[in-house]
């Protein structure tokens, strides 16, 4: 609870083919024997990841991949999961073993990695086992165009300079993405109306709560915690007026019934949405909610796993909302954590999660897909605050969003 969340950290992939030392490499960066290491090629299956930190760069997580030549049905599957950390990747380290040297293979592999925009290191690795000459690195890096060194994860000559590659190319841009920095300003004070329920992890707050207090701490503003039916007397004993109130999206209604309409009102749903991607498609996506049929297909994604209650958000309340909008029955599908169905065209509506165990690459990836197949996506946030009609408060305090809901 104390350890930066995985999705505020600067993400370093590692790809390659099947036993160019890619976990090797891992353990040697972080001085830990963290990867299974194997001369039979195929020893990493899923992802490994690893959370250190990085001077200066700060909290990183380090992920090893499997094989990108992979074999056979279950390695079909395996590079699926490998591509599906490509996309929250903020670096990317492409290990090119020294025995076999560059070939067209990780060209190609790098070419898409160059479409996608993502800042690249190149390794050649295994050199205490095959010698590359000076003048062969120099045209390899000629011909690449992008940092590269020469190393060996066995003996650990080249880690210190890799290290510092890293340092200078790993870009995270979710760095200056605050939560609420433009709502909130020195001094001020933001109410945070925080439920306890059986959701709630015991002794301690939810993930989204913690980093919002973080967040205000970060810029000098003030924190009051509250639950829901203790926010009217929080807000009578107050002598100074808050800047802004924020709930539990599940609170949504009594929290809007006791806060004054002077105040703005969001919740820590649609502050993630903001911050993870954009808000404005997901506003346009909650208004398509009037234009389901019951025979239409509606996905439900979380982007953690959690234990099930019996009254949970996702398989029963949401569900139960848009069925009586619909007016009818609606087809449901759910998908958690690193799912996201590759058959998006199928389904008229996504219902999304905050998304704050996302990453922001990973979040705009979803919402990017989406839109590209013609498919309405909303947040969780934003559809609750549309059926219990308060979704023009809440999105007040965004003045692009309310532009997006404003539009015919």
């Amino acid at each position: 609870m104390n350890n930066t969340p995985m999705a505020n950290r600067v993400a370093i992939s590692i790809f390659g083919k099947r036993n160019a030392g890619k976990s090797s490499l891992i353990n040697a960066l972080t001085g830990q024997s963290i990867a299974v290491i194997s001369p039979v090629a195929g020893t990493t299956t899923d992802p490994v990841y690893k959370t250190m930190e990085l001077l200066p760069i700060g909290p990183v997580v380090i992920i090893d991949t499997a094989g990108l030549d992979d074999v056979g049905e279950l390695g079909n599957l395996r590079i699926e999961k490998t591509y599906e950390v490509l996309r929250k990747t903020h670096l990317a380290i492409v290990v090119i073993s020294a025995e076999t040297g560059l070939t067209d293979f990780e060209l190609d592999f790098l070419a898409d990695l160059k479409k996608r925009q993502t800042p690249t290191v190149v390794v050649f690795n295994k050199i205490d086992l095959a010698s590359m000459t000076d003048e062969t690195f120099k045209n390899a890096k000629h011909k690449l165009a992008l940092p590269a060194v020469r190393v060996s994860a066995a003996t650990g000559e080249g880690i210190g300079v890799l290290k510092e590659l890293i340092i200078e190319n790993a870009k995270f841009e979710d760095e200056e993405l605050g939560l609420v920095g433009d709502l909130v300003k020195p001094g001020e004070i933001a109410i945070l109306v925080t439920p306890i329920d059986k959701a709630a992890p015991k002794g301690r707050l939810i993930l989204p709560q913690q980093q919002v207090i973080r967040d205000l701490l970060e810029i000098d503003a003030i924190a009051m915690i509250t639950k829901e039916h203790e926010l009217k007397q929080t807000l009578e004993s107050l002598k100074q007026r808050p800047a802004i109130v924020i709930t539990d999206s599940q609170a949504f209604l009594k929290v809007s019934a006791d806060t004054p309409n002077d105040i703005p009102m969001t919740s820590f749903s649609i502050l993630f949405a903001r911050q993870k991607g954009e808000l404005s498609p997901l506003v346009e996506g909650v208004r398509r909610l009037e234009q389901l049929t019951p025979s239409d297909k509606v996905l439900i994604v979380e982007g953690c796993t959690h234990h099930r209650q019996s009254d949970d958000i996702g398989t029963v309340k949401i569900p139960r909302w848009i069925r009586q909008i619909v007016g009818g029955d609606v087809q449901f599908e759910w998908a958690s954590g690193v799912q996201y169905p590759k058959n998006i065209a199928d389904y008229k509506l996504i219902v999304h999660c905050g998304g704050c165990m996302l990453n922001r690459k990973e979040m705009q990836y979803r919402i990017a897909l989406a839109r590209e197949h013609g498919v309405a996506i909303t947040n969780y946030g934003m559809l609750i605050a549309y059926t219990m009609g308060i979704l023009p408060r809440a999105l007040k305090p965004f003045p692009a969003a309310m532009l997006a809901l404003e539009e015919d």
